[in-house]
């Protein structure tokens, strides 16, 4: 049977008036036809955070604010120019995924830090932040942040 008939040129979901091939669903032998997507839709906030007169880089503020505390992070860690610069820099690389998380719950339009929902972008980015700042406030030798039921629970796995 097909739907292109003079009358009928098509379903809605095939215009062109062929026969799309079909799945058995799951409520016994009816058959429907398959979809395709064709394109992707965009996350929340995922327009521009700035007029599209303004250049590249002030379009993509957010961003870019992200990217330059995780670089800086990074580059405390990497050049080590002073004794606690592993936990300074965990620490910086941490607040800057926990400012992505505020920047994208508070500002309507984010551009590309907005990757998912907006939720799901909060809890993501707020989660990860929240862990690697919490790390960085443990690491050893000295830690600056002392949790004493995972220290009895570290005792008893290692001994």
């Amino acid at each position: 049977m097909t739907s292109g008939t003079p009358g009928n040129p098509g379903t809605p979901g095939n215009p062109d008036g062929t026969e799309a091939p079909a799945e058995a669903s799951a409520g016994g032998g009816r058959k429907r036809p398959a979809t395709v997507t064709t394109d992707t839709a965009r996350p929340e906030g995922g327009g521009r955070a700035a007029p599209g007169d303004a250049s590249a880089p002030a379009r993509q503020w957010p961003l870019l604010t992200v990217l330059t505390l995780a670089g800086t992070g990074l580059l405390v860690v990497g050049t080590d120019p002073f004794p606690q610069a592993f936990r300074v820099g965990a620490m910086l690389i941490g607040a800057a995924l926990l400012v992505g998380a505020v920047m994208r719950r508070v500002l309507p339009s984010v551009g590309m830090l907005a990757v998912r929902s907006r939720f799901t972008d909060m809890i993501t980015y707020g989660v990860m932040g929240g862990l690697i700042v919490l790390l960085a406030l443990m690491v050893q030798p000295g830690p600056w942040l002392k949790i004493p039921f995972l220290e009895e629970i570290l005792h008893l796995t290692v001994t």
